[in-house]
Order: structure tokens, then C-alpha cells, then sequence
């Protein structure tokens, strides 16, 4: 059975840094594309980042292009998202997910099969 299991965090001042992790298991990912979506309060879930595991092809929501990084770790079957210049407008819960058959690391969150139970990211101004 797959699980994913986000940790990293918390509250962190504006401008400041964060980095997510999401440990997965459960079965092979070697064809699988890794997403990090987020929800804030009264809004729906949007796309943050994503990345196919094989080859680590990303892709981004244009809102993080040039502050978030995500990245795996293949032996460990992490996979982070790091966060600077953090903003209070990405205030959320964080969610990752994995597409399974993920051939291209997609924003549609419809093609996700998995998804972890999220942690709060708190940026104050």
C-alpha cells in the first residue's frame, strides 16, 4: 500500500525558508511523478511543483517559479520542496502526491493517485 508522509513545517517569518519532505512508500516509483500541492483557508487546492522521478523533470505554478525547488532523493524515496523567500500568501497546507503512471509531472490534480495528509506552512509578515 502506498503511503506518503510530509514533514518540515511550520512557522517561518516572511522572506524566510522552509523545506518540505515526503517520504514515500509502498511500491517501486521508478515511472511515478511526485506533485506538491496546497490548500489556504476558505480556497480551493492549487498546484505547486512537481517532478517525474525518473530523469527529475520539473514543472512548476508560475506563483513559486524562482523561489521553490523541488527535488528527490532516489535511494531514499524523498522528495522536497524546498521554499525561500517565503511570502504569508503561501500560508497553506501542503500536500504531496504521486501519479503513478506520471510520464510528464503534471499540475492536474486529478491525475494523482496518493496523496499524504499534508503539513501546515505558516508565513507571518
Amino acid at each position: 500500500q502506498v503511503q506518503l508522509v510530509e514533514s518540515g513545517g511550520g512557522l517561518v517569518q516572511a522572506g524566510g525558508s522552509l523545506r518540505l519532505s515526503c517520504a514515500a512508500s509502498g511500491r517501486s516509483f521508478s515511472t511515478a511523478a511526485m506533485g506538491w500541492f496546497r490548500q489556504a483557508p476558505g480556497k480551493e487546492r492549487q498546484f505547486v511543483a512537481a517532478i517525474r522521478w525518473s530523469g527529475g523533470i520539473t514543472t512548476y505554478a508560475d506563483s513559486v517559479k524562482g523561489r521553490f525547488t523541488i527535488s528527490r532523493d532516489n535511494a531514499k524515496n524523498i522528495v522536497y520542496l524546498q521554499m525561500n523567500s517565503l511570502k504569508p500568501e503561501d500560508t497553506a497546507v501542503y500536500y504531496c502526491a504521486v501519479d503513478i503512471n506520471g510520464i510528464y509531472p503534471s499540475g492536474v490534480e486529478r491525475k494523482y493517485d496518493y496523496w499524504g495528509q499534508g503539513t501546515q506552512v505558516t508565513v507571518s509578515s
